[in-house]
């Protein structure tokens, strides 16, 4: 079995081209790696069909090594600190509004259900590229999407071309949804609700860490959760195990979990930051751990009911001004404010950033940033532009979810998106079997501030 995102051979490419985005000397590294026989470019799906020679795995371990020892340039230190007061240095938060317990609640509610509805319209494409996507819609009729995917009237050649995530299709097309099906994207806030209910506003870098451990199968973390997850079972400290080879430090993994600290924090977009940096650190640095902040933030303010620019504005305020991800917040945000139509304006973000993988953070956060502006709070439309942007479908389809899921409040939420769910989770955390979304928010209210 080739498991993804864990033989060295297959993380050196991506430890490579990461520390070129960064702007760190690999010159002398990448000339050993391909002399060697390695391969020069990264594998897409995470994992080579076939295992690499011993002599070559070994190089791969040491070189992985050597990479994390290359010092990052001044202005990337400068740009892009690590360390939680420099982050929030001068921040400055924009002004939210104070709501009653009772709004609060039912945009807790409306957080969980919009999270849910837009990771079910994304799970089905996931991995597919953008044209793929675009020909599954349009043949199904349901272009632009205003509707679950479907496979019904689809043609078998496109179905060839463009296959359906394996995973997902028994679940999350339009003729099979039967509840939420389990997700990752689902998992982490559970195990966020957890943390909070157990260890309570003081939770700690190395709580995550433990729960982590003791709730979750390693089979169920991808990329720099996996990495972590390995060097914890291997010793090392919560406070490093995040930085030791592991090449995905800034992708997607950390912005998929925190959300739910900035819904218990309404109207504290600070207080969200701080729990989704602890939270993060474990795995990722820099816009990894900007893009939690990012998101919990921005949750803090929806579930006030600020208007859509302002939540952009509370999860903007927690990110480093000069940082990769916030120019990416800025130029997603542009194309939403622009002429160009949806298409062409998703064309252009591909254009800009199609060199990222599909799970970097980078990417995604243009495509959030663009499908919640010019979604402006309408739910359909916020989700179905997220997910029509391709790269990752299904965790950008629930952040757009959540955010525009609390702003709208679950008593407003369209039907055609939530009647589904069923009011019904699956998972494997334990202590969330059976789980159902009235049950979760209620649990989520008992541990806000």
């Amino acid at each position: 079995m080739r498991l993804s995102w864990t033989q060295p051979e297959d993380l050196l490419p991506h430890a490579l081209t990461a520390a070129d985005l960064d702007g760190r000397d690999t010159a002398d590294v990448r000339q050993r790696w391909i002399t060697a026989g390695g391969a020069p470019e990264p594998v897409r799906s995470g994992a080579s069909p076939e295992p690499a020679p011993d002599a070559l795995r070994a190089l791969a371990r040491d070189l992985l090594t050597e990479i994390d020892r290359i010092p990052d340039p001044e202005r990337l230190r400068t740009d892009e600190p690590e360390d939680l007061d420099a982050i929030l240095a001068n921040v400055a938060v924009p002004l939210l509004p104070q709501n009653s317990r009772a709004d609060h609640a039912d945009r807790v509610h409306g957080a969980w259900l919009g999270r849910a509805a837009g990771c079910l319209l994304g799970k089905p494409v996931e991995k597919l590229p953008l044209e793929g996507i675009r020909a599954i819609a349009r043949a199904t009729g349901n272009w632009p999407i205003h509707s679950y995917f479907t496979e019904v009237g689809l043609d078998p050649a496109i179905a060839a071309q463009y296959p359906w995530n394996r995973r997902s299709r028994p679940t999350s097309l339009a003729e099979n949804i039967d509840g939420m099906p389990e997700d990752d994207d689902l998992n982490f806030p559970l195990i966020a609700l957890d943390l909070l209910e157990r260890k309570g506003r003081g939770l700690t870098t190395d709580d995550v860490a433990q729960a982590w451990l003791d709730l979750l199968p390693a089979g169920r973390v991808f990329t720099a959760e996996r990495i972590t997850y390995r060097n914890l079972l291997d010793g090392h400290d919560p406070a490093t195990a995040g930085r030791i080879r592991n090449p995905f430090r800034d992708w997607i993994g950390a912005q998929i979990r925190t959300d739910l600290y900035g819904w218990t924090a309404p109207g504290d977009p600070l207080e969200a930051a701080r729990l989704a940096f602890h939270d993060a650190r474990l795995s990722h640095g820099r816009n990894g751990i900007y893009g939690a902040m990012f998101t919990a933030a921005a949750g803090a303010a929806a579930v006030t009911g600020a208007p859509i620019a302002t939540v952009i504005a509370a999860g903007l305020a927690v990110v480093p001004p000069r940082s990769r991800y916030a120019k990416a917040v800025r130029r997603g945000l542009e194309l939403a404010h622009g002429e160009l139509g949806d298409d062409a304006a998703i064309d252009l973000l591909h254009e800009e950033f199609g060199h990222l993988h599909w799970v970097h953070v980078l990417n995604n956060a243009a495509l959030l940033a663009f499908a919640l502006a010019r979604g402006a709070g309408d739910f359909e439309r916020t989700i179905t532009l997220a997910v029509s942007g391709g790269w990752d479908t299904d965790s950008v389809g629930a952040t757009a979810g959540a955010i525009a899921g609390a702003a709208t409040g679950a008593r407003n939420l369209p039907p055609k998106w939530i009647e589904p769910l069923d009011d019904r989770l699956a998972t494997s955390v334990p202590g969330f079997a059976g789980a159902r979304f009235t049950a979760l928010a209620i649990r989520t209210l008992e541990v806000s501030q």
